[in-house]
This record gives structure tokens, sequence and C-alpha cells, in this order.
């Protein structure tokens, strides 16, 4: 009999759980929100027994705090039975957190032990740790919105025709490398269009900007050699069971160097048959 595809969403609260379950109903998962995982068995066997049940998404937050102990038993006994079990951890910075309940006005589920709300989110930290590093997938939402919330989440696990959906991210170095990265490049040995006349208001999206680089020697190896390199880890990833990579390209200030090549190497696994999603951190940034 076909095994169950599991999703367990879970993370802080106002990281976006919420979100990301929606995101999963709306591509096919059957879902169901702060289920006290003790009961995962049992949704397995309604599964089992109902073939359209066949991908399960399952909120999990710490309003079941009676519950967290056995949450690392439960997830065993599951893929022990054959079931694939994704753990989906969010997360984001404590400013941002308090930022988001002040902005929606809902109660952090711990204030009623008479924390202050940054102790709150300390301690949710805390007590969620251990799940935190069970996760297959630790997503930080600091600088998402809803809308990039939702595409990541579908783009993890919706059908892939190579299995694996690709993050490729552009940034600069000035600003912090990307949490979420698995692979980050450096285009910084890179001649920098910025310092070059008629392209410093451009981006790497312009295509002056990439005429310029793709001139410049080394750039169009350093491609290849990148392209050559995913090809060979990207089928690693999928044995893994893991349907989402990012990976980062970084330059000073993330506006061309690094954007060029991100839009190139998207272009080329394009080509190859993965699902690709590109973003430019940075761009605006160094304006």
């Amino acid at each position: 009999m076909e095994k169950t595809q599991v999703v367990i969403v879970t993370g802080l609260s106002g990281s976006g759980r919420s979100t990301a379950i929606k995101a999963l109903e709306d591509i096919g998962f059957y879902c169901i929100d702060n289920l006290p995982i003790v009961l995962l068995d049992k949704v397995l066997l309604l599964a089992e027994t109902h073939q359209e049940v066949r991908r399960v998404a399952i909120g999990v937050d710490i309003r079941e705090k009676l519950f967290l102990g056995a949450f690392e038993e439960t997830i065993a006994g599951a893929r022990a039975q054959g079931h694939r079990v994704d753990i989906v951890f969010l997360e984001a910075s404590d400013e941002v957190l308090i930022r988001r309940f002040s902005d929606t006005r809902r109660r952090h589920p711990l204030l009623d032990d008479g924390m202050g709300l940054l102790e709150a989110i300390t301690q949710e930290r805390l007590m969620l740790a251990r799940m935190k590093a069970q996760a297959t997938h630790v997503v930080d939402t600091t600088l998402m919105n809803v809308h990039q919330l939702k595409g990541l989440i579908q783009e993890m696990f919706s059908e892939s025709p190579t299995g694996v959906s690709l993050n490729i991210v552009s940034f600069g170095y000035r600003y912090g490398l990307p949490r979420e990265a698995d692979y980050v490049f450096d285009c910084r040995f890179l001649p920098n269009p910025f310092f070059v006349e008629g392209l410093q208001s451009k981006s790497g999206v312009d295509e002056e900007v990439k005429t310029f680089l793709r001139a410049q020697s080394g750039f169009r190896e350093f491609l290849e050699r990148v392209e050559q390199y995913l090809l060979f880890v990207l089928p690693m990833h999928q044995k893994e069971g893991r349907p989402l990579v990012t990976i980062a390209f970084g330059c000073t200030g993330g506006r061309h160097r690094s954007v060029a090549a991100a839009e190139e190497i998207a272009r080329m696994l394009n080509e190859k048959g993965f699902r690709v999603r590109v973003s430019h951190r940075d761009v605006e940034e160094s304006l």
C-alpha cells in the first residue's frame, strides 16, 4: 500500500504557520491545524483507508505543549511504518515577531503564564528547541511577506519533474548572509560593474550589466562549474527527501554581480528541468 506523505508545520507563534498550512491546502494536502501530535497515528490510519488522503499536513504549535514531549517518538513511529515525514519549522527575529503581534493585536499563547511579550517569545524558543533540532526544513520568515512564504512552501512540496525545487537568491555581503541558504557562492572576484560608467544605477537583471560580465574572464567558466557541481549534488538531495534547496550568490552590495549570476544559473537549471524561483534580496538596498 502506498504510504502517506506527511508535513508537520510548526515553529514560533507569529512566524507564519497558518499561512504555510493554507499554502499546502491549496496544492492538495489534507490539512489539520492544532492537532495533538499523539493523534498522528489516527490520521495515518484514516489515510490508509481513504485513497484520496495521500498527502497530509499537520499544524503543531506551543498550545499543544502538554503533548510536545511525545513529538520525537511519534515522528519516529510514523517513519518506521514507512511514511515520509517532513518537519517545517518556521521562525523569525524577535523584533519582527513583536511587530507582527502588535500589528495584528493577537495575544501570544504564553502570555497567560504572566510573561511579557519578549519573555514569552524567548520561552517559546526554548520550549520548541528540540522540535527545531528535528526539523528537515528551517524557514526564517523575517524578511518574507505572506505571499513570499506561500510561494516558498508550495515550491517545497509541489510535484517537481526532478523531485527538487530550487530557491535561488542574490544578496550583498554588507547586509549579511541569507540564513536559509544551503549553498553560497561568492561573486566578488569578478570586476564590479558599479565602477563602470553607465552601469552603476542598473542591476544584474539589465542586459547591459549581463553583457559586461559575460565579457569578463572567468564569468562563464564560473557559472559552468557551479552548474556542474549542483547537477552532481542535487540528485543526492532528492534521494534524501529534501524537496527544496536554497542557492545563494553574493557580491558586495547585492546589486550587480550576484544578481546576474543568480539569473544566469536560474536559466541554466530551468533548462535542465528544475523548478526554479529567483529573488534578489538586496538589489534595492544599494541604490
